[in-house]
């Protein structure tokens, strides 16, 4: 039902302002992203992708190394980012906090674990042999190789991702966001970059590491819905540069962050206990089987 609200919320604000007078969502030169710094890293992943999935495939035949469902996570997901971030959503969240919620849990909640399971280093095989040999021979530097295993261990990587949600809701980080393009592009690649070690950390670890998945997947499912409740029993609006505009949406400034507090407290964390549920069923289905000793997760780099 809240979960309602907030859509219904959203749609009844996208007619108050059409009727008001306002710049239309579907104006695309006005409400859609063309930022360079969004476009050019969207485009560009997109192309590798495709290029090295196909190259991958021509060689080893199709559904080989990268699966097609590994192909389809990767679609939803890369629409995701451009749902989020070029839609028009990304320009109503300057002026509507729920909105803006709903672009941030989009980032770490649903493209970040969707990428993930797709197997982005499939991208490789889109440059041409040297290169790939050259990225591959980086792996094993051992600093760069211990950085990278500091940085995916499941405590860690949750530290980070915790601390980056954490630090970016402090008001005044937060608002100064909303008033510097170049601010909130680097939030944005805070929340997307640790969101993408959290879920490579957890869905890409060894079988041993179920256990500890559904420990953290259940510790960030507490902390961001902490977070949540204090956005939704608030008694005032906590940033006054995201909350200034709500009432040409037809809410009260108070309103639009107790419906993005909701918003960060129940779908998030559904999202989260639904991914823990799912490894808690593969942990013990897998715990009596004598070939997963050893082995990778499901969604990990088969």
């Amino acid at each position: 039902m809240r979960l309602a609200a907030v859509l219904v919320a959203l749609l009844a604000a996208a007619e108050a302002q059409a009727h008001a007078g306002h710049v239309h969502w579907t104006d695309a030169g006005t409400t859609w992203t063309w930022s360079p710094q969004v476009i050019i890293p969207l485009a560009l992943s997109g192309v590798l992708y495709v290029m090295g999935v196909a190259r991958l495939w021509h060689r080893a035949g199709i559904g080989r190394g990268v699966r097609i469902w590994q192909v389809a996570c990767f679609a939803l997901g890369w629409m995701s980012l451009v749902f989020a971030l070029v839609a028009p959503l990304h320009w109503v969240g300057g002026r509507l906090f729920v909105a803006h919620m709903l672009e941030h849990e989009i980032l770490m909640t649903a493209a970040a674990p969707l990428l993930v399971i797709a197997r982005p280093v499939a991208m490789l095989w889109a440059l041409p042999q040297r290169w790939r040999r050259s990225i591959g021979g980086l792996g094993q530097v051992a600093a760069v190789a211990r950085s990278w295993a500091w940085l995916t261990c499941p405590a860690v990587a949750t530290l980070l991702h915790g601390a980056a949600l954490w630090v970016w809701h402090a008001p005044p980080l937060y608002d100064a966001a909303l008033t510097d393009p170049w601010i909130h592009w680097l939030q944005h690649v805070t929340f997307f970059g640790t969101a993408l070690l959290f879920w490579r950390a957890l869905l890409q670890g060894r079988e041993q590491a179920y256990g500890a998945a559904v420990f953290y997947l259940f510790a960030t499912s507490l902390h961001t819905g902490f977070l949540g409740i204090l956005f939704a029993i608030a008694r005032r609006p906590l940033y006054s540069a995201q909350t200034v505009g709500a009432a040409e949406w037809g809410l009260s400034p108070l309103e639009d962050q107790q419906l993005a507090g909701l918003l960060m407290w129940i779908p998030a964390g559904i999202v989260y206990a639904g991914a823990a549920l799912a490894l808690a069923g593969l942990w013990i289905a897998r715990s009596g089987s004598p070939g997963s000793r050893g082995g990778y997760h499901a969604m990990g780099a088969r």
